[in-house]
C-alpha cells in the first residue's frame, strides 16, 4: 500500500554531504526540543529518539518497536491511523507506576527527504504539573466550602437550640455560648489564612529588598509564645549567637517562623523540648526548629505544605488549626526565593528548616 503522504513528488536531486546536513540539522533539531519526541519509520520502529523521551522512557528506544516502549492501546491506534489515513492525532497517555505522569501524545505523519524513511512523529507533552494543580485546585475549593460549612452548621444548630429547648436554660445557655464562640473564632482563623495566603500569592513575584535579622524574628516569637510554651509544660531553647541576615519582610519571615514554633509546641507534648539553632551555609541563612514530638511518617512529608492537608483532621482541629499554616509557610519562602526542609523520623521528633538566600 503506498500512502498519499508518502508519495514523492518531483524535486531537485540533492547532493549526498547536502543530504547528510540536512539530516544532521534534524538531529539536532530533535535535541533541542524541550518535549520529548520520538520519529518512526513506516514499520513503527523508533528510529529517532531525543534525550527528554530517553529520560520519560528510562531507555534508549532508537532501533525499537514502539511498542516495546509505550505499551498503551490509544497511542499505538493513533500511530496505525496516521500511518494509514494520514490523521494528525492528539491521545492521553498515563504512564503508570509509584510516580505516575500524564502525557498529551501529539502523533502525526510526516514525509522528508531530510529523514530517512519516516512514517511518524510523536510528541509528547508532560500534563502532570497542570493536572496535580487543577487538582489541588479543586481540592482547595471543596475543603475550603467543608471547613467553612461546618462551623456555620454547628452554629446554626446552636442558635435554633437557644431559640427553642433552651430558651430558658441558664446553664446550657452559657455552654451554646462558650461553643459558638469557639465556631466563630474557628472561621476567623481560618478566613484570616485564606486572606493571608490569597496576599503572598498576589506578591509572589515581588521580591523583599529590606534586611531582617532571622535570629531576632525567632527570638521575638519565642517571646510571643512564651505563655503557650508555658501552659503546653513545653521548654523554649534558643541557640543563636550571631546575626542571621536576610533580605525579607519582617511581618511575613515573624508569621513562618510563629507557625514552625508554634506547631512544634503544640505536637511535642508536656516536658519536652523545641529547640531553635540557626547558621549559614555558603551564600544561605538557615533556621531549624527542632522538637521531640512523635514525629512524621515518610509518605506524610512531602504533602505538608499542600492546603488544608492534615496527618490528623481531627487532632488537627481541636488544636485550632485551620490546616493552611504551612501552605502559608511554603508561598512565604517561595516569595523570599527560600525553601523549607522537613526531616523527621517517628518516636524522635522533627525538624523544619528554613533555607534564605544571605545578604
Amino acid at each position: 500500500m503506498v500512502w498519499p503522504w508518502t508519495q514523492k513528488k518531483p524535486e531537485l536531486s540533492v547532493a549526498p554531504e547536502q543530504k547528510s546536513a540536512q539530516i544532521d540539522f534534524v538531529d539536532h533539531l530533535v535535541a533541542a526540543l524541550p518535549d520529548p519526541i520520538l520519529i518512526l519509520d513506516s514499520n513503527g520502529i523508533v528510529i529517532k529518539a531525543n534525550a527528554n523521551a530517553e529520560e520519560m522512557l528510562e531507555m534508549a528506544p532508537v532501533g525499537m518497536h514502539l511498542s516495546q516502549t509505550i505499551r498503551a492501546p490509544a497511542v499505538l491506534e493513533a500511530v496505525t491511523r496516521a500511518m494509514s489515513q494520514g490523521e494528525s492525532l492528539n491521545v492521553d497517555y498515563e504512564m503508570r507506576g509509584p510516580l505516575a505522569r500524564h502525557f498529551e501524545v501529539y502523533v502525526s505523519p510526516i514525509a522528508s527527504a531530510q529523514v530517512e524513511s519516516p512514517a511518524v512523529l510523536l510528541v509528547l507533552k508532560d500534563l502532570t504539573r497542570e493536572q496535580q494543580i487543577e487538582r489541588m485546585r479543586s481540592d482547595f475549593v471543596a475543603n475550603a466550602s467543608h471547613e467553612l460549612r461546618t462551623p456555620l452548621a454547628s452554629l446554626s444548630g446552636f442558635i435554633e437550640t437557644l431559640q427553642g429547648a433552651a430558651r430558658s436554660d441558664e446553664t446550657a445557655r452559657e455552654k451554646f455560648l462558650i461553643l459558638m464562640r469557639t465556631q466563630a473564632e474557628r472561621m476567623r482563623r481560618l478566613i484570616d489564612d485564606l486572606l493571608s495566603l490569597s496576599r503572598i500569592e498576589m506578591n509572589v513575584h515581588l521580591r523583599p529588598s529590606a534586611k531582617v535579622d532571622l535570629a531576632q524574628v525567632a527570638r521575638h516569637v519565642c517571646d510571643l509564645l512564651s505563655s503557650m510554651a508555658q501552659e503546653e509544660k513545653v521548654e523554649l531553647q534558643i541557640n543563636l549567637n550571631s546575626p542571621l541576615e536576610v533580605a525579607g519582610e519582617w511581618d511575613e519571615l515573624v508569621q513562618v517562623v510563629l507557625n514552625l514554633i508554634e506547631n512544634a509546641i503544640k505536637y511535642s507534648g508536656p516536658g519536652k523540648i523545641v529547640k531553635i539553632e540557626g547558621g549559614t551555609e555558603t551564600g544561605f541563612v538557615t533556621l531549624s526548629v527542632i522538637d521531640q514530638g512523635r514525629g512524621i511518617a515518610e509518605e506524610h512529608i512531602p504533602r505538608l505544605t499542600e492546603r488544608f492537608y492534615r496527618i490528623s483532621v481531627q487532632e488537627s482541629r481541636s488544636r485550632g488549626g485551620t490546616g493552611l499554616g504551612l501552605a502559608i509557610v511554603k508561598h512565604i519562602l517561595n516569595r523570599h526565593r527560600g525553601r523549607l526542609l522537613v526531616t523527621s523520623k517517628l518516636g524522635h521528633g522533627s525538624r523544619f528548616t528554613i533555607r534564605l538566600p544571605s545578604l
